[in-house]
């Protein structure tokens, strides 16, 4: 069975749905690659953000539900979803968040990595870690960032945790991680692609509060299965480990398992197939309300209930 090869998407709750589209499409320069709904909630967007295409390991996905109090962070939830950005784009991040009125952290330096920290709209943490290592994502040619500083992929999503052990055996033993390095209280682990989304890093927080779920949490993390035999495969076996693993479920542009590892965690093995251009191509994606066959006859009623949205095709800037 092939080890699982890094991260396939991030999902995480927002509140109010402009807001998030304004600092992740407008701002940090993400595409709106899926505009759908939450197909347990049809009444919330679903949104997915990412590289041009929807390269796995660039997808950041919200569920935005408007007026939802603010989460707390705390363990047994990811805390922080980190990019890749080359070692030249610093300087133009530092200066093009401020500009935004976005307040950005000290920098700091992790594993041997520049990194620096700001806050979306909802307090959820994000990071720019220069990272100079190849990064197969397809840039958003008629996004607001010059190619040269454009985001390149997920670096790595940080969980805190009470006890790392138990999650790192499950990371190592069961999925096929590497673990490759430790500072302090940090963990660091691998998975077995050279590509983007590559890391997972436990913070280990002995004897603190769990966290509460709201505007601002990481509601979940996925991981890459090449297709639908291979991701079968890592439902038996972790089942047969005492994993209490959901059945699958189609979620239109990948098929998903869920189960919750050792510290609370709650973890999804994604397909990569058939990805996102199943029902729009690429120069479209995004641009319209896109739902599953199912909901199709609830289209009226649904385009109803969502609040309406502002979405820029292109902004491209210079330089």
């Amino acid at each position: 069975m092939q080890t699982i090869q890094g991260l396939h998407h991030i999902t995480a709750i927002a509140s109010n749905p402009q807001a998030n589209i304004d600092f992740y499409h407008n701002i940090l320069g993400q595409r709106l690659v899926k505009r759908t709904v939450n197909f347990d909630d049809p009444g919330t967007y679903h949104f997915y953000y990412a590289d041009e295409v929807g390269t796995p390991g660039t997808v950041l996905t919200f569920f935005p539900w408007q007026y939802m109090k603010r989460g707390r962070k705390g363990n047994g939830e990811a805390t922080a979803v980190s990019y890749n950005i080359p070692t030249s784009a610093i300087a133009y991040w530092q200066e093009r968040l401020p500009a935004h009125g976005i307040s950005v952290g000290e920098r700091q330096t992790r594993f041997g990595q520049d990194v620096f920290a700001f806050s979306d709209p909802d307090g959820m943490v994000v990071e720019l870690i220069a990272n100079d290592e190849a990064a197969t994502v397809q840039i958003w040619a008629d996004g607001p960032i010059p190619a040269q500083h454009a985001l390149r992929g997920f670096h790595s999503v940080t969980a805190w945790v009470e006890k790392a052990q138990p999650t790192a055996d499950l990371l190592v033993n069961q999925l096929g991680y590497e673990l490759v390095g430790q500072e302090g209280a940090r963990t660091r682990f691998r998975g077995a692609a050279n590509d983007v989304g590559l890391y997972v890093d436990l913070l280990e927080r002995p004897s603190q509060p769990a966290g509460k779920l709201g505007a601002g949490s990481i509601h979940h993390i996925a991981f890459r299965t090449v297709d639908d035999a291979e991701q079968r495969e890592y439902l038996t076996k972790l089942r047969q480990q005492g994993y209490n693993v959901s059945p699958v479920m189609d979620r239109q542009y990948f098929h998903s398992i869920y189960f919750r590892e050792p510290n609370g965690v709650l973890f999804e093995i994604a397909t990569d197939a058939p990805g996102f251009l199943y029902d729009e191509p690429v120069a479209e994606l995004g641009m319209s309300l896109k739902l599953p066959p199912w909901l199709e006859k609830d289209r009226a009623e649904i385009e109803q209930a969502v609040p309406e949205i502002q979405v820029k095709r292109s902004e491209k800037e210079n330089g």
